[in-house]
Protein backbone atom coordinates (compact mmCIF):
# COMPACT_ATOMS: atom_id res chain seq x y z
CA UNK A 1 0.00 0.00 0.00
CA UNK A 2 1.35 3.83 -0.46
CA UNK A 3 1.80 5.68 2.52
CA UNK A 4 -0.50 8.78 2.57
CA UNK A 5 -0.89 9.31 6.41
CA UNK A 6 2.25 9.77 8.47
CA UNK A 7 3.18 6.10 9.64
CA UNK A 8 6.11 4.77 12.39
CA UNK A 9 9.57 4.94 11.01
CA UNK A 10 11.99 2.52 12.85
CA UNK A 11 8.88 2.49 15.59
CA UNK A 12 9.71 5.30 16.88
CA UNK A 13 9.10 8.87 15.20
CA UNK A 14 6.09 9.61 13.19
CA UNK A 15 7.14 11.70 10.28
CA UNK A 16 5.58 12.50 7.23
CA UNK A 17 4.10 10.03 4.38
CA UNK A 18 6.92 9.14 1.89
CA UNK A 19 6.76 10.94 -1.52
CA UNK A 20 5.24 8.63 -3.50
CA UNK A 21 4.13 11.42 -6.32
CA UNK A 22 8.05 12.09 -6.43
CA UNK A 23 9.44 8.52 -6.97
CA UNK A 24 6.29 7.65 -9.34
CA UNK A 25 7.86 10.58 -11.37
CA UNK A 26 11.04 8.62 -12.06
CA UNK A 27 9.18 6.13 -14.09
CA UNK A 28 7.03 8.69 -16.30
CA UNK A 29 7.19 8.60 -19.83
CA UNK A 30 9.46 5.30 -19.83
CA UNK A 31 7.92 2.15 -21.50
CA UNK A 32 8.66 -0.18 -18.99
CA UNK A 33 8.56 -4.12 -19.63
CA UNK A 34 6.05 -6.16 -17.10
CA UNK A 35 9.04 -7.19 -15.01
CA UNK A 36 10.41 -4.20 -14.94
CA UNK A 37 6.76 -2.97 -13.82
CA UNK A 38 6.98 -4.98 -11.15
CA UNK A 39 10.22 -3.81 -9.63
CA UNK A 40 8.53 0.30 -9.91
CA UNK A 41 5.40 -1.44 -8.44
CA UNK A 42 7.72 -2.88 -5.15
CA UNK A 43 9.68 0.46 -4.79
CA UNK A 44 6.77 2.67 -4.71
CA UNK A 45 4.44 0.62 -2.35
CA UNK A 46 7.92 0.07 0.07
CA UNK A 47 9.00 3.26 -0.91
CA UNK A 48 9.81 4.69 2.89
CA UNK A 49 12.53 1.41 3.12
CA UNK A 50 13.29 0.19 -0.62
CA UNK A 51 15.69 3.40 -0.94
CA UNK A 52 18.19 1.30 1.41
CA UNK A 53 17.86 -1.96 0.34
CA UNK A 54 20.12 -3.48 -2.42
CA UNK A 55 19.86 -4.73 -5.45
CA UNK A 56 19.43 -8.63 -4.32
CA UNK A 57 16.73 -7.35 -1.74
CA UNK A 58 14.83 -5.27 -3.87
CA UNK A 59 14.80 -8.43 -6.36
CA UNK A 60 13.20 -10.35 -3.91
CA UNK A 61 10.83 -7.61 -2.90
CA UNK A 62 9.64 -7.78 -6.68
CA UNK A 63 10.18 -11.69 -6.99
CA UNK A 64 12.52 -10.92 -10.05
CA UNK A 65 16.18 -11.81 -10.31
CA UNK A 66 19.05 -9.41 -9.37
CA UNK A 67 20.06 -8.61 -12.61
CA UNK A 68 16.16 -7.78 -13.58
CA UNK A 69 16.63 -4.95 -10.99
CA UNK A 70 19.92 -3.60 -12.98
CA UNK A 71 18.61 -3.46 -16.29
CA UNK A 72 15.94 -1.76 -14.65
CA UNK A 73 18.28 1.05 -13.09
CA UNK A 74 19.71 1.21 -16.60
CA UNK A 75 16.08 1.74 -18.81
CA UNK A 76 15.85 4.66 -16.53
CA UNK A 77 18.48 6.10 -17.25
CA UNK A 78 21.07 5.44 -14.12
CA UNK A 79 24.33 3.88 -14.63
CA UNK A 80 23.04 1.04 -12.38
CA UNK A 81 21.14 0.28 -9.34
CA UNK A 82 23.32 2.13 -6.82
CA UNK A 83 22.84 5.19 -8.51
CA UNK A 84 19.19 4.90 -8.62
CA UNK A 85 19.18 3.78 -5.10
CA UNK A 86 21.31 7.33 -4.11
CA UNK A 87 18.64 8.81 -5.95
CA UNK A 88 15.44 6.92 -4.00
CA UNK A 89 17.11 8.00 -0.82
CA UNK A 90 17.43 11.51 -1.86
CA UNK A 91 13.77 11.86 -2.54
CA UNK A 92 12.97 10.37 0.55
CA UNK A 93 15.40 12.50 2.79
CA UNK A 94 13.32 15.56 1.13
CA UNK A 95 9.79 13.63 2.00
CA UNK A 96 10.63 13.99 5.71
CA UNK A 97 12.10 17.39 5.78
CA UNK A 98 8.91 18.45 7.04
CA UNK A 99 5.43 16.80 8.94
CA UNK A 100 2.61 18.71 6.91
CA UNK A 101 2.90 17.13 3.38
CA UNK A 102 -0.50 17.03 2.17
CA UNK A 103 -1.96 12.83 1.59
CA UNK A 104 -1.03 12.28 -2.45
CA UNK A 105 -3.07 9.97 -4.27
CA UNK A 106 -1.60 6.31 -4.36
CA UNK A 107 -0.51 4.56 -7.34
CA UNK A 108 -3.94 3.01 -8.26
CA UNK A 109 -5.44 6.89 -8.24
CA UNK A 110 -2.50 8.04 -10.47
CA UNK A 111 -3.27 5.30 -13.30
CA UNK A 112 -6.71 5.67 -13.08
CA UNK A 113 -6.10 9.55 -13.31
CA UNK A 114 -3.56 8.97 -16.06
CA UNK A 115 -6.74 7.27 -18.60
CA UNK A 116 -8.80 9.84 -17.71
CA UNK A 117 -6.32 12.07 -18.82
CA UNK A 118 -5.42 9.38 -22.16
CA UNK A 119 -9.38 10.04 -22.94
CA UNK A 120 -9.50 13.99 -22.99
CA UNK A 121 -6.34 13.68 -24.94
CA UNK A 122 -8.46 11.68 -27.18
CA UNK A 123 -11.54 13.46 -26.87
CA UNK A 124 -9.79 16.61 -28.12
CA UNK A 125 -8.17 14.55 -31.20
CA UNK A 126 -11.93 13.60 -32.66
CA UNK A 127 -12.15 17.75 -33.27
CA UNK A 128 -11.08 16.67 -36.22
CA UNK A 129 -13.42 13.71 -37.28
CA UNK A 130 -12.01 13.49 -40.97
CA UNK A 131 -9.84 10.11 -40.69
CA UNK A 132 -12.16 8.02 -38.24
CA UNK A 133 -15.07 8.87 -40.85
CA UNK A 134 -12.69 7.78 -43.54
CA UNK A 135 -12.05 4.49 -41.88
CA UNK A 136 -15.89 3.36 -41.03
CA UNK A 137 -16.34 4.31 -44.82
CA UNK A 138 -13.58 1.60 -45.83
CA UNK A 139 -14.54 -1.00 -42.89
CA UNK A 140 -18.31 -0.31 -43.86
CA UNK A 141 -18.14 -1.80 -47.59
CA UNK A 142 -15.14 -4.55 -46.96
CA UNK A 143 -16.63 -8.27 -47.67
CA UNK A 144 -16.30 -9.65 -45.43
CA UNK A 145 -14.90 -7.54 -42.49
CA UNK A 146 -11.22 -8.50 -41.26
CA UNK A 147 -10.70 -7.72 -37.64
CA UNK A 148 -7.17 -8.72 -36.26
CA UNK A 149 -6.01 -8.30 -32.70
CA UNK A 150 -3.34 -10.67 -31.37
CA UNK A 151 -2.11 -10.95 -27.89
CA UNK A 152 -3.81 -8.11 -25.64
CA UNK A 153 -5.32 -6.60 -28.19
CA UNK A 154 -7.55 -10.12 -28.81
CA UNK A 155 -9.93 -9.00 -26.10
CA UNK A 156 -10.24 -5.94 -28.10
CA UNK A 157 -10.58 -7.19 -31.43
CA UNK A 158 -13.37 -9.42 -30.03
CA UNK A 159 -15.07 -6.32 -27.96
CA UNK A 160 -15.08 -4.47 -31.36
CA UNK A 161 -16.52 -7.90 -34.02
CA UNK A 162 -18.90 -8.58 -31.23
CA UNK A 163 -21.00 -5.50 -31.57
CA UNK A 164 -19.38 -5.02 -35.23
CA UNK A 165 -21.85 -8.19 -36.74
CA UNK A 166 -25.05 -6.81 -35.13
CA UNK A 167 -24.43 -4.24 -37.87
CA UNK A 168 -22.05 -6.16 -40.37
CA UNK A 169 -22.96 -9.15 -42.57
CA UNK A 170 -19.64 -10.96 -42.00
CA UNK A 171 -17.30 -10.25 -39.14
CA UNK A 172 -14.53 -12.28 -39.42
CA UNK A 173 -11.73 -12.06 -35.97
CA UNK A 174 -7.98 -12.84 -36.77
CA UNK A 175 -7.19 -13.19 -32.26
CA UNK A 176 -4.44 -16.18 -33.32
CA UNK A 177 -1.22 -16.22 -34.59
CA UNK A 178 0.68 -19.05 -36.62
CA UNK A 179 0.03 -20.37 -39.81
CA UNK A 180 -3.18 -20.44 -39.53
CA UNK A 181 -3.11 -16.86 -39.32
CA UNK A 182 -1.76 -16.13 -42.89
CA UNK A 183 -4.62 -19.22 -44.12
CA UNK A 184 -7.31 -17.27 -42.56
CA UNK A 185 -6.45 -13.80 -43.75
CA UNK A 186 -6.08 -15.11 -47.83
CA UNK A 187 -9.59 -16.51 -47.23
CA UNK A 188 -11.12 -13.47 -46.52
CA UNK A 189 -9.62 -11.74 -49.06
CA UNK A 190 -10.79 -14.25 -51.80
CA UNK A 191 -14.03 -14.24 -50.32
CA UNK A 192 -13.82 -10.12 -51.17
CA UNK A 193 -12.53 -8.85 -48.14
CA UNK A 194 -11.38 -4.82 -49.28
CA UNK A 195 -10.41 -3.73 -45.84
CA UNK A 196 -9.13 -4.59 -42.82
CA UNK A 197 -9.21 -3.33 -39.10
CA UNK A 198 -6.19 -4.08 -37.32
CA UNK A 199 -5.35 -3.27 -33.20
CA UNK A 200 -2.28 -3.54 -32.54
CA UNK A 201 -1.00 -2.47 -29.02
CA UNK A 202 2.70 -2.74 -27.27
CA UNK A 203 4.50 -4.63 -27.15
CA UNK A 204 3.36 -4.93 -31.19
CA UNK A 205 3.29 -8.78 -31.77
CA UNK A 206 5.68 -9.58 -34.61
CA UNK A 207 2.87 -11.79 -36.27
CA UNK A 208 0.68 -8.42 -35.77
CA UNK A 209 3.18 -6.52 -38.22
CA UNK A 210 3.30 -9.25 -40.75
CA UNK A 211 0.22 -9.73 -41.08
CA UNK A 212 -0.42 -6.04 -42.04
CA UNK A 213 2.25 -6.20 -44.61
CA UNK A 214 0.57 -9.35 -45.93
CA UNK A 215 -2.64 -7.51 -46.12
CA UNK A 216 -1.47 -4.74 -48.09
CA UNK A 217 0.51 -6.10 -49.92
CA UNK A 218 -2.74 -8.54 -50.81
CA UNK A 219 -4.94 -5.32 -52.26
CA UNK A 220 -6.42 -4.67 -48.50
CA UNK A 221 -6.92 -0.89 -46.83
CA UNK A 222 -5.90 -1.22 -43.58
CA UNK A 223 -6.73 0.61 -40.68
CA UNK A 224 -5.07 0.38 -37.70
CA UNK A 225 -5.92 1.62 -33.94
CA UNK A 226 -2.90 1.65 -32.23
CA UNK A 227 -1.03 3.60 -29.29
CA UNK A 228 0.93 5.87 -31.09
CA UNK A 229 1.44 7.68 -34.75
CA UNK A 230 4.34 6.44 -34.52
CA UNK A 231 4.32 2.84 -33.11
CA UNK A 232 5.83 0.10 -35.35
CA UNK A 233 2.26 -0.65 -36.39
CA UNK A 234 1.46 3.03 -38.29
CA UNK A 235 4.00 2.08 -41.26
CA UNK A 236 1.68 -1.26 -42.20
CA UNK A 237 -1.61 1.27 -42.23
CA UNK A 238 -3.24 3.37 -44.70
CA UNK A 239 -5.25 5.17 -41.51
CA UNK A 240 -3.90 5.44 -37.85
CA UNK A 241 -6.39 5.96 -35.11
CA UNK A 242 -3.77 6.51 -32.29
CA UNK A 243 -5.11 6.29 -28.44
CA UNK A 244 -3.28 6.28 -25.73
CA UNK A 245 -2.16 3.00 -23.01
CA UNK A 246 -2.28 3.60 -19.77
CA UNK A 247 1.52 2.37 -18.14
CA UNK A 248 1.10 3.13 -14.80
CA UNK A 249 0.51 -0.13 -13.65
CA UNK A 250 1.92 -3.49 -13.81
CA UNK A 251 0.25 -4.20 -17.17
CA UNK A 252 -1.05 -1.43 -19.61
CA UNK A 253 -4.55 0.12 -19.23
CA UNK A 254 -6.37 -0.59 -22.44
CA UNK A 255 -9.16 2.22 -21.77
CA UNK A 256 -8.77 4.59 -24.66
CA UNK A 257 -8.12 2.08 -27.42
CA UNK A 258 -11.04 0.92 -26.27
CA UNK A 259 -13.06 3.75 -26.49
CA UNK A 260 -11.40 4.56 -29.83
CA UNK A 261 -12.48 0.96 -31.30
CA UNK A 262 -16.51 2.42 -30.20
CA UNK A 263 -16.46 5.40 -32.19
CA UNK A 264 -15.08 3.48 -35.04
CA UNK A 265 -17.78 1.27 -34.84
CA UNK A 266 -20.06 4.54 -35.36
CA UNK A 267 -18.40 5.72 -38.10
CA UNK A 268 -18.77 2.49 -39.25
CA UNK A 269 -22.89 2.75 -38.59
CA UNK A 270 -23.20 6.50 -40.11
CA UNK A 271 -21.36 4.81 -43.22
CA UNK A 272 -24.53 2.91 -44.07
CA UNK A 273 -27.38 4.23 -42.05
CA UNK A 274 -30.03 2.80 -43.50
CA UNK A 275 -28.45 -1.07 -43.69
CA UNK A 276 -27.77 -0.44 -39.95
CA UNK A 277 -30.94 0.43 -38.92
CA UNK A 278 -32.39 -2.88 -41.21
CA UNK A 279 -29.59 -5.10 -39.39
CA UNK A 280 -30.55 -3.51 -35.61
CA UNK A 281 -34.30 -4.21 -36.10
CA UNK A 282 -33.79 -7.87 -37.42
CA UNK A 283 -31.73 -8.34 -34.37
CA UNK A 284 -34.07 -6.66 -31.78
CA UNK A 285 -36.73 -9.16 -33.61
CA UNK A 286 -34.99 -12.16 -33.23
CA UNK A 287 -33.99 -11.48 -29.51
CA UNK A 288 -37.39 -10.94 -28.69
CA UNK A 289 -38.68 -13.65 -29.95
CA UNK A 290 -35.95 -16.06 -28.35
CA UNK A 291 -36.14 -14.27 -25.38
CA UNK A 292 -33.04 -13.56 -25.09
CA UNK A 293 -32.27 -10.92 -22.64
CA UNK A 294 -34.49 -10.36 -19.04
CA UNK A 295 -34.32 -6.55 -19.66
Amino acid sequence: MFYAYPRLVNDSAVVAAPPTDRVLDLFQGVRLTPTQRRIAHSLVQHAASAAFLSAAEVAELAKVSQPSVTRFAMALGYDGYPALRRRLREIITAGYAGSDAAPVDNEMQRAIRAEADNLHRLAAQLADRETVTAAGTLLAGSRPLVVLGLRAAAPLAGYFAYFAAKVHPDVRVLDSGGSLLTDRLEQARTAGASAMLAIVLPRYPREALEALAEARAAGMSVVVITDSAVSPAAEHADLVLPAAVGSQLVFDLHTAPMAMAMVLLQAVCDAAPADVQRRLEEFERSAARRQLFVG
